[in-house]
């Protein structure tokens, strides 16, 4: 019998995590806040990659390895398959996940403003709740960036959000 969290605890946990680190440990460096945070889903993904491909062969190239995190690791992680899986044959690869499980409960609060005088403060608002969800986003793209490291493919991940709650995932392959 596998080992199993409730969704909910990792959905707690790593709005924790994402809450300690930008308004705690480095509330005033954002970027090392989202370094951090992607550290932590780096070494997740690297550790459940491991699990999951404990009875497997190795995979004979990039795309073979791809598949299985859009298949059977999203599925692991995420309880469903990625919706849509692009790539220009070239070492990029876009995820596109449409209903993204952890951002599915996000929304965007109106009453999010920064004090001072600001020309347009709903757009302020906005920024400021993107911002919030991308650092949301470090963490997944931490997880597969660590995935496929230990699958022996060295990337760099990247996640972009169209309309909530669908988000991509971009992986470019380093040489």
């Amino acid at each position: 019998m596998g080992r199993e969290v409730s969704e909910s605890c990792v959905e707690s946990l790593v709005t924790e995590i994402v809450s300690s680190y930008c308004n705690g440990f480095y509330a005033d460096k954002p970027e090392l806040a989202a370094r951090r945070i992607e550290a932590i889903g780096f070494q997740v993904g690297h550790q459940l990659s491991e699990r999951y491909t404990m009875d497997r062969p190795r995979f004979t190239d990039h795309l073979e390895a791809i598949k299985f995190i859009c298949k059977d690791f999203w599925s692991e992680v995420f309880k469903k398959q990625i919706d849509n899986l692009k790539t220009n044959h070239r070492g990029t690869f876009v995820l596109q996940d449409n209903r993204f499980r952890w951002l599915s409960r996000m929304s965007v609060d109106p009453s999010i403003e920064t004090l001072g005088s600001i020309q347009d403060p709903s757009a302020m608002a906005e920024n400021k709740a993107a911002q919030a969800i991308g650092m949301h986003l470090y963490f997944p793209c931490g997880i597969i960036r660590g995935a496929l490291s230990n699958l022996g493919i060295p990337c760099a991940v990247s996640a972009d959000i169209s309309n909530l709650p669908a988000c991509s995932f971009v992986i470019r392959i380093k040489a």
